[in-house]
């Protein structure tokens, strides 16, 4: 990721994505520290409580500051619920917690960690979907999960713009990792084009991330270093 040494705080570290972001860091010679952040591995953290993202901040606090902060979290199946297909699926309370899960959570994630960014070059990645992008929505459906990832998207592209006014060299990114063969997308793998092994998405997303220049705002890209329109 970085020509000298630094570390790497991911967050969701035991799920398939944010794994291999793990062992990808591990394996670089450069990164003396990856910390390790998820429900299994740290006791009372639960992203919806609010109170319990703050603390777990100021634990890993002591371990910083990182050069990079992956948020490897989401959610796809909300309480056995999958992506809803037409209006007169909707539910509300599946929608409210698809919003706290996918939007709401992780942009108080990022409140609460990036103050543990170092100075100077620095990235925080969060990760989104292709769905998330209004201008790309040509087929519909899945409103609640296309809804908060949308919503993601906005929340980071504002909080890029206040945190460059202390840091012009941070990167905000939102990351598309591609369908990635994951317990998040079992059910929705056979209808996917090209299905990615873990390792190969995040090998992807770390190429883009070192590819991208300083900007105002946020970067939505994908896996393959491509741009999505928002």
């Amino acid at each position: 990721m970085f020509d000298t040494d630094y570390k790497a705080l991911v967050i969701g570290a035991t799920g398939a994505i944010g794994g291999a972001f793990v062992a990808a860091f591990q394996s670089d010679s450069h990164c003396t520290h990856v910390e390790l952040v998820s429900r299994s591995l740290s006791p009372g953290f639960d992203l919806l409580n609010a109170a319990s993202i703050e603390a777990q901040a100021e634990v890993c606090r002591a371990s910083g500051p990182y050069r990079i902060i992956i948020d490897a979290t989401g959610a796809l199946t909300i309480g056995g619920v999958g992506p809803e297909k037409s209006l007169a699926s909707l539910r509300e309370e599946v929608l409210m917690e698809n919003f706290h899960i996918n939007a709401v959570a992780p942009v108080l994630v990022l409140r609460h960690f990036a103050p543990l960014l170092a100075p100077g070059p620095a990235v925080y990645a969060k990760l989104s979907a292709r769905v998330g992008s209004i201008s790309d929505n040509t087929k519909g459906g899945w409103y609640g999960y296309r809804a908060a990832k949308a919503a993601l998207n906005m929340l980071l592209q504002t909080a890029a713009i206040e945190l460059q006014r202390k840091n012009a060299e941070l990167r905000v990114v939102a990351l598309q990792p591609g369908t990635v063969r994951s317990n998040l997308s079992k059910a929705f793998a056979s209808s996917a084009p090209h299905l990615l092994e873990p390792a190969e998405s995040v090998a992807g997303m770390l190429t883009a991330l070192t590819m991208l220049t300083p900007k105002s705002g946020a970067h939505y890209v994908d896996y393959q270093g491509e741009s999505i329109a928002w």
